[in-house]
């Protein structure tokens, strides 16, 4: 397998989440690189990890970050482990008014494993989610209760040709009856991939958001790796395109 292909950044999980107003969570990320740097470095390491961290903003925006962790190497089958976190807000209410903001905080702490081919990898993950969110508008706030609830998490990072990417991630989530789903291709170019990207998030609010835009994925720096996109996106309740961009960033330990 080729080490652009071993290369897999954890998709952001919590993307698909609601969308929010940027909150980077950067003590996670700030524990988790504490805990896990030095045994990473070691040849013989029984764990590494891939540390990741991801915002997106339009209309709404949404930030997330956590760690992957593999028990042997990341280029061979075998169990995967993914920690995420995130939370911000979006409107909601209104129609071309929004009357209400909701705030969200959300984790996950999932178990899986990973299949290692020669042209790619696949890994599924399953696990616990819990979600907490609050209403405001009004003058009012709305606290609502700590909602619990199972979380399917599927991805695949493949290069059908030695030139091109292909990334597939679907989620599905119980505590707040959410689905994401997006694809992206790409093709080699500059030191990284660029081509087109498209995804759709629903959840049991009837909130709906629809996005298409570019990508440039695995492009490197300083020990990091990157993925910019900027597009358009349409979702309820404003019902009118808007621009947005995001951004993660990951690092191999």
């Amino acid at each position: 397998m080729s080490k652009r292909a071993s290369r897999i950044p954890v998709d952001d999980a919590d993307a698909s989440s609601s969308t929010a107003r940027a909150d980077p969570w950067l003590a996670l990320l700030a524990l988790s690189a504490s805990l896990l740097y030095a045994p990473a470095r070691a040849d013989d390491a029984p764990l590494r990890a891939v540390l990741f961290g991801s915002t997106e903003a339009g209309a709404s925006a949404f930030s997330a970050s956590g760690a992957k962790l593999v028990f042997d190497r990341f280029d061979r089958d075998g169990p995967v482990a993914l920690v995420t976190a995130g939370g911000g807000a979006r409107l909601e209410g209104g129609g071309q008014a929004p009357t209400m903001v909701r705030f969200t905080a959300l984790g996950a702490a999932l178990a899986g494993y990973q299949f290692i081919r020669e042209w790619g990898a696949v890994t599924v993950f399953a696990g616990p989610e819990a979600s907490w969110e609050t209403l405001s508008g009004s003058g009012l706030v709305q606290v609502l209760p700590l909602r619990a609830g199972l979380r399917l998490h599927g991805e695949v990072w493949a290069r059908p040709t030695e030139t091109t990417l292909l990334t597939a991630t679907a989620i599905l989530g119980s505590a707040r009856g959410d689905a994401y789903a997006r694809l992206s291709w790409g093709t080699a170019l500059f030191g990284a991939y660029l081509g087109p990207e498209a995804s759709v998030y629903g959840d049991q609010t009837d909130y709906r958001k629809w996005s298409v835009g570019l990508h440039v994925t695995d492009y490197a720096m300083g020990g990091y790796r990157f993925r910019l996109s900027p597009g358009g996106q349409l979702e309820t309740p404003l019902n009118q395109w808007s621009p947005y961009v995001s951004l993660a960033i990951w690092s191999t330990l």
